[in-house]
């Protein structure tokens, strides 16, 4: 894959992201089998989380939803939850393989260095790392795009972290978020996305939570560059984000919607022009005139004499009420389309 996640989004149509997260639950199986799924549904990018316990939380963390039976304690999930660097590097190369770019969300600057010498295509910045400002500016030394989501943060907040980044002269991206699992729709926001588009100058779009497809859909038509959505494999999986993702079959007629009305906004109609294949339609659904009964030649039509069919290849329906008074120079069959030939109008004419 060539280039940047954030120069495709600034240029090339909406960056669909499917956000991974946790749903590996900590076997590198199935996050290999993450990037099958999401590079199968025509996405652009596959996107991770970089846990390391030790180095971003403490034993004493609290659970956000005590979901796991089998970790004691939230930092004992996000242990589980780590990969060597060995087995990132294997992620990233399976991702670049796929046709996709690979992102993940560090969590602490350790991590960051860590993906860093992995390669990632742009830092998504998490809702809850935006005033990280060490780890941001740790990234910023790298001079890898940065995709930053808002969910946490006030105006005054983002508006630091943005020009934080702006001052670096490093591409970055802001996404309208919602930190709400599911995400229900009077909170996705999209509104913003034309607020954070004016207000910064840079490629805008949605990181979506709410478990269904209408988001990203809407946030397309309003020109959203970058669409971030999480992707289970079943809704029957384990793992505290299931409620808030797209199964990987939603997650194929999500792309493919957006495909559909980017070439929808790309084609604009001009209702002056018609064209061939318009036209062609116009004689089979457009009505013409014909003899309502048998009429013998030389006969002054009247309003029993004639009536509008299909199809619309002789005299217009429209001109029905022009031919009335109108002589006929030969005898007419019924049902028999009319032509200019057929008819003479009144004095002569």
């Amino acid at each position: 894959m060539k280039g940047d996640a954030v120069s495709k989004a600034a240029g090339d149509g909406c960056l669909v992201i499917g956000e991974v997260g946790q749903a590996h639950d900590g076997s590198l199986g199935a996050a290999h089998a993450f990037i099958d799924a999401i590079a199968a549904s025509g996405a652009d990018a596959v996107k991770f989380q970089t846990h390391i316990a030790s180095a971003e939380s403490t034993p004493q963390e609290p659970w956000r939803v005590k979901f796991s039976r089998q970790d004691a304690t939230r930092y004992d999930y996000w242990k589980r939850m780590e990969f060597t660097e060995e087995q990132w590097a294997g992620l990233r190369q399976h991702t670049n393989d796929s046709g996709l770019f690979f992102l993940s969300s560090p969590f602490s600057i350790d991590a960051t260095e860590l993906l860093e010498r992995v390669g990632v295509a742009a830092w998504k910045v998490a809702s809850g790392e935006i005033t990280n400002a060490a780890m941001i500016d740790r990234m910023l030394e790298s001079r890898i795009p940065v995709i930053l989501s808002t969910g946490m943060s006030p105006l005054s907040e983002i508006d630091a972290t943005v020009k934080r980044v702006q001052e670096a002269g490093v591409p970055l991206a802001v996404l309208q978020c919602t930190t709400a699992y599911p995400c229900p729709a009077d909170k996705i926001g999209l509104n913003l996305l034309s607020v954070y588009r004016a207000r910064y100058g840079v490629p805008t779009g949605l990181s979506d939570h709410s478990g269904t497809i209408y988001p990203g859909l809407a946030a397309a038509t309003l020109g959203a560059e970058v669409l971030e959505v999480h992707v289970t494999l079943s809704r029957d999986a384990f793992g505290p984000d299931v409620p808030a993702s797209v199964t990987t079959t939603e997650l194929r007629q999500l792309v493919e919607g957006i495909r559909f009305i980017e070439r929808m906004m790309a084609s604009p109609l001009d209702k002056e022009h018609i064209g061939p294949d318009a036209a062609g339609l116009r004689d089979l659904f457009t009505k013409s005139v014909v003899a309502r009964v048998p009429i013998p030649a030389g006969t002054v039509l009247g309003k029993e004499h004639l009536v509008a069919k299909k199809p619309g290849t002789g005299i217009p329906a429209a001109r029905l009420p022009s031919l009335l008074g109108a002589r006929t120079v030969r005898a007419l069959e019924q049902d028999e389309l009319l032509s200019d030939g057929d008819i003479q109008l009144g004095d002569g004419e």
